[in-house]
């Protein structure tokens, strides 16, 4: 009864034992607060603060957890955020045609200026001569007499065209393609092979010249006429080995993905050559890259403009898929289409299969072996499986899909060195392989991969200088930012774990769980993250470097299975070797076991590789194979694309130019 009593009391205050406590307790902590904080100077803490406060002083262990928890969530917030952006494609601007004065070129020569003296009775000046011998009279030169047309004459050109003109002009003042106020055979000659100018995929609009029109002209009219046409086809022919040397697209205001030196061209000497060649449509034709695979392509270009457009396509029936021993009414099709796109080197070869196949819908071992031989041409897997890829290659393009291919190429092959080099590697994105190549050696050639779309291997050329056994991985920034920081914020311990080694840019080794992941996104941190050597190393055995600004490599890998893919886009940008072991021992001149015992010492060692080996990392939707035949490829990257917008651009401002 009493204790009833007493309850009710509390009830009737307000206040039950349990909220005394929960009370006391708040109470306590608030003035533990109060009293630290008014001890150490501190502002008035919250009780929110002070339960912080608290925790941060008597359980720092779970304070440390809960500023943890939020640090995670911090950055998984500002990761979202933060990307290292790829290369780009850029709007290209045409090289710009600019009017240039021909006025310097005017000044004619005159007789030589005498001293003055005055004359008694007039006062008038008089020329002194102190040569009691008769002058020699001044003559001009047919050059000479038609120079005052120069004072107010242009050319609209591309700049450096018209600064060799000019230079080549006030060493050399005499006509090149006029004699006798007529236009001479050789100028007609040379303006036949500007006309043929599509031979080598260039625009014969570009270097057309008229005729002078001199019928009823006389005099300083026909002379001016005759200039006109000296001044104009100089500067054609001119531009027209510009275009065969180094191009007409300059690739580096296409995309950020291409890097590669715009060659210089003599042209002053150039128009020296025009001058002083007995033939000047020789040095008109010796103009153009003299190299076999440029040759192959010009060749292939005038097989494919005398071929019948109108021949029609081989039909594969959609689905069809054949292995060896099974039979298909779509096998003719297979062989015919075969016998219609496979190079003429391959068919010379295969010659006998084809011609021995009598129509039969059975898939013999023979017809295998031909489509292996087929896949392997064209640098598919040469299982002799026909599916959907072998069919897509066996129907073929149209020949004007082929032309536009070959032309692309050759215009791709003005920007590379005109002569590659003895030993080189010859990587082609568009057909995923690499070559080595020496004399006196059998041609290596291998499967490679290249970046995927979002990560495009660069188009460049360097030379290859170091082997490294068992590499480190120095993970890229950019890989840092958009794949790895995702994971950090979520396991801050990611890199710890997963066996890459983090340090400062001292080289001090310090704990993946301990930086700032989101101030090295930003910038504002700076630490360097590499893989250990091993088994599970992103960069396998091997690796081979020609140090370049983009940070790309030939390497070894653990994804093997990735080889047995047609299409290989697969890497950040760097190249992934099939058979990187043999590709070192290339480079190096040593043996394959040679490079292999390196990588069973188990130590990272790099070894130099002596010579000059140039490694060219180029894209050709067209290029010949080692056999001699033209290949055609998909354009994986869009490339072939982006180079017709940039040479459309290019005509259209040409165009302009020549009517402006």
């Amino acid at each position: 009864m009493g204790l009833a009593k007493k309850t009710g009391k509390d009830r009737a205050g307000g206040l039950t034992r349990r909220s005394r406590t929960v009370l006391g307790n708040s109470l306590k902590a608030g003035l533990m607060a109060t009293v630290i904080a008014s001890g150490f100077g501190l502002a008035t803490v919250q009780p929110a603060s002070a339960q912080g406060l608290f925790q941060r002083l008597f359980n720092p262990e779970a304070h440390r957890r809960q500023r943890e928890r939020e640090r995670q969530g911090d950055l998984r917030e500002k990761a979202a955020t933060v990307k290292v952006s790829a290369p780009r494609y850029l709007n290209y601007s045409a090289d710009a045609w600019k009017k240039i004065s021909l006025s310097a070129l005017s000044e004619k020569k005159t007789a030589e200026v005498q001293p003055e003296a005055q004359t008694a009775e007039t006062g008038e000046a008089t020329a002194v001569s102190t040569d009691t011998s008769p002058a020699a009279p001044v003559v001009l030169t047919a050059f000479d007499k038609a120079r005052p047309a120069l004072e107010d004459m242009t050319l609209t050109v591309l700049p450096e065209v018209g600064e060799a003109v000019i230079a080549f002009y006030r060493e050399h003042p005499d006509f090149v393609w006029v004699e006798d106020g007529r236009v001479t055979a050789t100028a007609a000659a040379v303006r036949r092979g500007l006309s043929e100018a599509g031979t080598y995929a260039l625009n014969p609009d570009d270097y057309f010249v008229a005729l002078p029109s001199v019928a009823g002209l006389e005099g300083a009219e026909r002379d001016a006429a005759m200039m006109r046409f000296e001044m104009d086809l100089s500067a054609a022919v001119l531009t027209y080995v510009l275009d065969a040397k180094r191009g007409r697209v300059d690739p580096n205001r296409i995309s950020q993905y291409h890097d590669l030196p715009r060659h210089k061209v003599d042209l002053v000497a150039a128009m020296e050559s025009f001058a002083s060649a007995e033939d000047p449509r020789l040095v008109l034709a010796t103009a153009q890259p003299q190299n076999d695979h440029f040759r192959k392509l010009t060749a292939e270009l005038a097989f494919l403009k005398a071929e019948d457009e109108e021949t029609d396509q081989i039909v594969i029936a959609p689905g069809t898929f054949l292995k060896a021993g099974k039979s298909s009414p779509e096998m003719k099709n297979i062989v015919a289409a075969i016998e219609k796109n496979a190079s003429r080197e391959f068919k010379t070869a295969h010659a006998e299969t084809l011609e021995a196949y009598d129509g039969s819908e059975l898939y013999t071992p023979e017809l295998v072996d031909l489509v292996k031989a087929f896949q392997k041409a064209l640098k598919l897997t040469p299982d002799g499986i026909v599916g959907k890829n072998t069919i897509k290659a066996m129907v073929g393009e149209t020949n004007a899909a082929k032309i536009a291919k070959v032309e692309l190429a050759m215009e791709r092959s003005r920007w590379i060195p005109e002569e590659l080099g003895e030993r080189k590697v010859f990587i082609n994105q568009a057909s995923f392989t690499a070559t080595y190549t020496a004399p006196g050696e059998l041609p290596l050639s291998m499967r490679v991969v290249v970046g995927k779309k979002s990560n495009q291997t660069n188009f460049f050329y360097d030379k290859i200088e170091i082997v490294e056994y068992n590499p480190y991985w120095g993970v890229p920034y950019s890989i840092i930012v958009n794949e790895m920081l995702p994971k950090l914020a979520n396991d801050p311990s990611y890199l710890d774990r997963a066996g890459y080694e983090v340090s400062t840019p001292g080289g001090r080794k310090i704990s993946s769980a301990a930086v700032d992941w989101y101030a090295v996104a930003s910038k504002q941190q700076s630490v360097n993250v590499r893989q250990y050597p091993g088994r599970s190393n992103a960069l396998g055995e091997v690796k081979i470097l020609f140090p370049n600004k983009h940070h790309i490599y030939m390497h070894d890998t653990p994804s093997k299975n990735l080889f047995n893919k047609d299409a290989r886009a697969f890497s950040h940008g760097c190249i992934r070797l099939h058979d990187p072991k043999a590709m070192a021992a290339a480079v190096l001149g040593k043996s394959k076991d040679y490079v292999t015992s390196r990588i069973s010492a188990g130590q990272n060692e790099q070894e130099q590789v002596t010579g000059d080996i140039p490694v060219y990392v180029s894209y050709f939707t067209a290029w010949p194979e080692l056999d001699g035949g033209i290949a055609y490829y998909t354009d994986v990257y869009d490339r072939d694309r982006y180079l017709l917008q940039a040479i459309g651009k290019t005509e259209a401002a040409r165009a302009k130019a020549r009517t402006s």
